[in-house]
């Protein structure tokens, strides 16, 4: 599954770069937020009885019962039997008279081991119109056929929210097949809180027979953005519904009654009763459709293949009026899906383009052919995740799938591209051969963060795509691991058992460390090497789960095969960087050569409190380079190591570079003398150094600093070469270190001298691309020249270049002008959209809102939504915060990401802290505990805590809201707290230096 935040190569700088500090703002408005919160908590609503709510089915109830709405608990034990309920309706069940004792089965979250499925046959009808009662609904019925392996009188199976109909008093039915007997049942009921239906039997199910468990339900087709849901769009002024699925990760109980664990792979045969000017989609092609009358209404059956063998989490299924466009990949049907009018303006052209040489690259990757006969690929207009990798059945954001070359940027194009690679790279990885628990969720999207730039670089080879891995995953995430509250990439099994504790693993740890180490792997190995171990590993466990040691024993198979040389095992050597949290920092003494590694914090005084059996150390690959052009790989493998390679020193010129286009996962630091040769082959020529290393230079000099390795002054100073650097990567890194020190002061005195000092630096390179590209009027022919044209004018408006400012308002002027025809390249659109609304008031804002209401691309509106977050109008800031809160006006999917943009701006972040936490229960309650979305809005509202006042309302605000919980955000605000304390410290010991240093290098 792709990450579900996609920010921006422009929007990433624009977010954090705007205004001076709005501070008495911040101050009135906590009277807002005292009265906010107040209001907040006298809204709360009470809960509804159980048992008192109606059917959501338009259908008549039989009897005298009424039905539980889904989210009712329904249950019998040992009653007597209610009036069966006809196919369609759902009859409440008698509540228990007694809650189940903790050590019972179903309070356990985890299934036992007694029974394994085998396939499941499960029709689905959804209502794309609302009942009576205004709710949308769907009916199912679901048969799965297991087999007992260990005898049992208890079956547990996975239920959510749905509601049951009545089968002799019972919610399900028990039969025997190939001649076993099944025992009676002798009372069912639910366990809400470990989302668990529960059939117990009066008689033991047999070893090695086979029963099949039949039900009938229905459920709430909500807009939950969970299981099956609803999403809507608008098209011709009419809105129009479909139903469409998101299982990842415990979601799939919610459509259908499962067992629902990644190990417990099963067969699906799959009906969808639809409406008949609908169309529907699964994991597998059409078997048959067929038209049918139900209820004096006319609906169209369509049955689907049995699927292949996989997990519950990969099933998914879509009822809608999308269009395609079509190709043959080598006998592979490729279908790209969206709205009519998007297929019909050709936005499914550029991702029908590459999803065939993707396929073919992984497939060749693989060793192995695509296991399915079709792709399909679906733009969702709603959608939590960025993508979610259903086999056969992918589906993404509209801004993942569709790109539109008179809209979109080139950032939309390298999103949909790597997005695409991502997920395919999953339909083996992850489809194919499945971790056996959510605790290894690294291996799986890890290695699909990694192999997406990969597959990216088979469709656009002129891209070199495979550097911004360093800058996109390995920097970004290094910035949280290297707190005392990170984790490990695995997990102990144990520790990850509830659906929110799941969720939360679906973190940045995962997917771009666990990227990072992988290519860190594949380096050492050689690629070629990895890929033998990787395809016997496909190989082996095809159709099966296995765990990361797995992985591990198949690579070392391939070095065995090649008496290859490594200092240990696979496993000795990669359990270092896998089972315990972190990363080193390497210091390197070119006098001695001596060598020295230790767990890199970020703040060194802070506390680890989960230990390490290797005592945090690791076993570390050097890769290494001098001046004269010598090199090679050095092992590391204790605390401390004398290599006299490294003992370069006594040559005046020559210096030293380890960790060479930064393939290792860990920092350098070097002596005196080495960082000075550094910096002075920067000044003298910077290209001697390779690009990768001369961000690397950065990256670590300024991390390096704040954890107190080297003077905040020596970090500063390798960013004085760059008003002679035209490649990208060093100044995305530069501006992105840079980042830091505008949060911690742009609200003091510091941001003066700071601005002047970037504006000196960056003017040079905004003049470079104005001559490139003729004033403005084409575009620069690669992938990183193009970011770092958008990168100049993003820089020099924020700082103040004149000239930038005055192309931003110029162009925005002329829009607004003539609303038709925009004139603003879309590669630049993020940034002069921003800019200009920044400087234009309540008018500039007023037509972005509009022109934002009526865009039909989404990669438009996406940058125009983003671009209304830069206004410096605390008003227009607040009312804004308030459109959130609303599905019609921002669509529940983006909400988050709005607020977080909101906060990137300093006059919006006390008015979002503020919103936060007034409003902590009503998003919470909305969004749910199991969305990405909250741990980055706590990352993002949090971002410029420096003050011991804001260290409070941060502790306060965690114990406000314990009874709520934090979801997904729970780790992140523990690691917000960390980061809050660590810049209280480094502000302290560093603003007085830092502002003479930006005085006098601003001259």
């Amino acid at each position: 599954m792709a990450k579900g935040f996609f920010i921006s190569k422009t929007l990433g700088i624009v977010g954090i770069a705007l205004g001076l500090a709005a501070l008495a703002t911040i101050i009135a408005l906590s009277v807002v937020y005292s009265q906010l919160k107040q209001q907040t908590n006298n809204d709360t609503p009470s809960p509804t009885t159980a048992g008192t709510s109606t059917s959501p089915t338009s259908a008549s109830t039989t009897g005298t019962s009424t039905t539980p709405s889904p989210n009712t608990t329904s249950t019998t034990r040992g009653a007597s039997p209610s009036t069966p309920g006809t196919p369609g309706n759902s009859t409440s069940l008698p509540e228990p008279s007694s809650p189940p004792s903790p050590q019972n089965p179903w309070n356990e979250w985890r299934l036992p081991k007694t029974l394994r499925p085998e396939n499941y046959t499960v029709t689905l009808q959804p209502f794309l119109t609302p009942d009576s009662q205004g709710l949308y609904v769907f009916r199912g019925s679901s048969s799965v056929r297991f087999v007992c392996l260990e005898a049992t009188d208890l079956i547990l199976i996975h239920s959510k929210k749905l509601n049951y109909t009545d089968q002799g008093g019972f919610h399900v039915s028990l039969r025997g097949v190939d001649g076993a007997s099944a025992p009676a049942i002798s009372a069912t009921w639910e366990e809400k809180s470990t989302e668990y239906l529960v059939v117990q039997l009066s008689g033991q199910l047999q070893v090695n027979q086979s029963y099949e468990l039949h039900s009938n339900f229905t459920g709430e087709l909500a807009d939950d953005l969970a299981g099956f849901y609803r999403s809507e769009y608008q098209e011709d002024g009419q809105t129009k519904v479909l139903a469409t699925t998101q299982m990842q990760a415990a979601d799939a109980r919610k459509a259908f009654p499962c067992f629902d664990e990644p190990s417990l792979k099963a067969t699906f045969a799959v009906t969808l009763i639809h409406p008949s000017d609908h169309l529907a989609l699964s994991n597998m092609p059409v078997l048959e459709a067929e038209n049918v009358t139900l209820e004096g209404q006319e609906w169209t059956r369509t049955t689907f293949e049995p699927t292949l063998k996989m997990s519950t989490y990969l099933l998914a299924f879509i009822v809608s009026q999308f269009e395609s466009v079509r190709a043959d990949q080598n006998g592979t049907l490729i279908q790209i899906w969206g709205r009519p009018k998007a297929i019909q303006e050709g936005q499914g052209a550029y991702a029908l383009g590459v999803t065939g040489p993707i396929l073919s690259f992984f497939e060749r990757h693989y060793n192995t052919a695509y296991p399915l006969s079709k792709s399909d690929q679906v733009a969702l207009p709603d959608f939590n995740a960025g993508a979610m990798e259903n086999w056969g059945l992918v589906t993404y954001r509209e801004n993942a799938l569709l790109f539109d070359p008179l809209y979109s940027s080139i950032g939309n194009k390298e999103r949909v591209v790597t997005v695409i690679a991502h997920e395919l790279a999953h339909q083996w990885f992850g489809n194919l051969v499945t971790l056996r628990w959510w605790n290894d969720l690294w291996l799986n999207e890890g290695f699909a963060s990694y192999v997406e730039y990969l597959g990216a670089d088979a469709a656009e080879p002129d891209w070199h795509i495979k550097d911004l891995m360093v800058t996109n995953d390995m920097y970004r995430v290094m910035a949280i691991d290297a707190l005392a509250s990170s984790h490990p990439l695995s997990f102990r099994e144990e520790e990850i058992q509830t659906p929110a504790q799941i969720s939360e693993v679906f973190d940045s740890i995962a997917y771009s460390k666990g990227a990072s180490v992988l290519r860190m792997l594949s380096e050492f190995l050689t690629e070629e090497r990895f890929k033998r171990g990787l395809q016997s590993y496909l190989h082996t466990f095809a159709y099966g789960n296995t765990v990361y040691n797995d992985l591990w024993r198949h690579l070392q198979m391939a070095v065995d095969e090649d008496n290859f040389p490594l200092p240990g095992t696979i496993e000795e050597i990669m359990n270092r960087w896998t089972l315990q949290m972190g990363f080193p920092v390497l210091s390197v003494d070119t006098h001695s050569g001596n060598i020295t590694q230790k767990h890199f914090l970020l703040d060194p005084s802070s506390t680890v409190q989960r230990p390490s059996e290797f005592n945090y150390t690791w076993i570390v690959p050097i890769s290494w380079l001098t001046s004269d052009n010598q090199g090679g790989m050095y092992w590391l493998l204790s605390q401390t190591e004398t290599n006299t390679t490294f003992a370069t020193a006594a040559d005046p010129g020559k210096w030293l570079i380890c960790n060479v286009n930064v393939t290792g996962y860990f920092r350098v630091n070097y002596d005196q003398d080495n960082w000075d040769r550094l910096l002075g082959q920067l000044e003298r020529n910077p290209q001697e150094i390779p690009v990768l290393n001369r961000a690397q230079m950065i990256d670590d000099a300024f991390n390096l600093a704040r954890a107190n390795y080297i003077s905040t002054e020596l970090a500063l100073n390798t960013t004085r070469y760059l008003s002679q650097e035209t490649d990208y990567l060093p100044w995305d890194t530069a501006l992105s270190n840079l980042g830091y020190f505008k949060l911690m002061f742009d609200r003091s005195e510091v941001y003066g001298p700071m601005k002047k000092y970037i504006r000196k630096q960056v003017t040079p390179l905004f003049g470079y691309y104005k001559d490139l590209t003729s004033n403005w009027t084409t575009v620069p022919p690669g992938l990183m020249d193009q970011y770092n044209e958008v990168l100049a004018i993003n820089t020099a408006c924020t700082y103040g270049v004149a000239e930038c400012q005055a192309l931003a308002s110029g162009l925005f002027g002329r829009w607004r002008d003539n609303a038709s025809s925009n004139p603003i390249p879309p590669n630049l659109r993020s940034s002069i959209y921003c800019h200009a609304i920044a400087m234009g008031g309540e008018e500039a804002w007023d037509f972005g809102w509009e022109m934002f209401q009526t865009a039909t691309v989404v990669s438009e509106a996406d940058k125009l939504r983003a671009a209304l977050a830069c206004s410096q109008e605390p008003w227009i800031l607040q009312r804004y915060l308030e459109y959130t809160l609303d599905p019609s006006k921002i669509r529940r999917q983006d909400a988050t990401s709005t607020i977080n943009s909101i906060a990137r701006n300093v006059y919006g972040q006390g008015l979002v802290w503020d919103f936060v936490r007034a409003n902590w229960k009503t998003l919470f309650s909305q969004y749910g505990g199991g969305s990405f979305s909250f741990s980055s809005l706590i990352q993002t509202v949090t971002q410029r805590f420096s003050s011991e006042f804001e260290l409070q309302q941060l502790e306060q605000f965690k114990t406000d809201n314990a009874d709520v919980g934090f979801g997904s955000g729970t780790r992140a605000l523990d690691q917000a707290l960390e980061k809050t304390k660590a810049n209280i410290k480094w502000v302290a010991e560093n603003q007085a230096g830092v502002l003479a240093w930006f005085q006098r290098e601003s001259q």
